[in-house]
């Protein structure tokens, strides 16, 4: 698997649309990939911004390697911010995990319950903490601490072909510590990520080793 991470340019007049519609932004890192993907490919993204120095750092997981290299393009210039590091800078990555490792993480997801056959956000704090210990079941994992952070309201357009549809998530942040239970099922959980709205920047679990 490879993770990239892009340092946006918070004065690009793209980046600042994508932020606002992030279906916008999905589509540009597809143009990393092939059109046709693998039937078990799934590309996840976060875009976490810093709230003190305001650094907005884009993370893409993929099973296969991206091809960032129209960035540099003409026209696509400016979307980057000039910095110090790679920028973007790519890293291969193998699960390598335990049933009983312990590992920080961190879930941006849309918690959501379906009634009466509408899908709809979960509000109650109590409610998001269910959810995500539902999600940790059927995963592979247990969740053993948990910060909940709601972000608020992410909103989209889909656009396609006679076809326009808006969407409204709600987007809350997930940062604490979990246990793996069952290795191959939470290895897969990471590949495909953790809940709807995948399109729109939801469900990549970022994991690092305890401090």
């Amino acid at each position: 698997m490879y993770l990239s991470r892009l340092i946006l340019n918070p004065r690009s007049r793209q980046v600042r649309s994508e932020i606002g519609n992030p279906y916008e932004m999905h589509r540009t890192i597809m143009g990393a990939f092939p059109k046709k993907l693998p039937e078990d490919e799934r590309v996840l993204f976060r875009l976490d911004t810093d709230r003190r120095s305001g650094r907005l750092t884009l993370l893409v997981q993929s099973l296969g390697v991206p091809d960032w290299s129209w960035l540099a393009e003409p026209g696509e210039r400016g979307y980057l911010q000039p910095v110090s590091d790679s920028n973007p800078g790519i890293k291969s990555f193998q699960i390598r995990l335990a049933p009983g490792q312990r590992l920080v993480f961190r879930l941006r997801a849309n918690p959501t319950v379906k009634r009466n056959g509408k899908r709809l956000g979960l509000l109650r704090e109590e409610d998001q903490r269910n959810w995500l210990n539902r999600k940790a079941t059927h995963g592979g994992f247990t969740v053993l601490t948990a910060d909940v952070r709601t972000e608020g309201l992410t909103k989209g357009t889909i656009r396609r072909p006679n076809e326009k549809h808006r969407l409204c998530m709600l987007a809350v942040r997930f940062d604490g510590i979990l246990q793996v239970t069952d290795s191959e099922r939470f290895q897969e959980t990471v590949r495909q990520g953790v809940g709807s709205g995948k399109g729109l920047g939801f469900g990549l679990l970022s994991l690092a080793p305890p401090r």
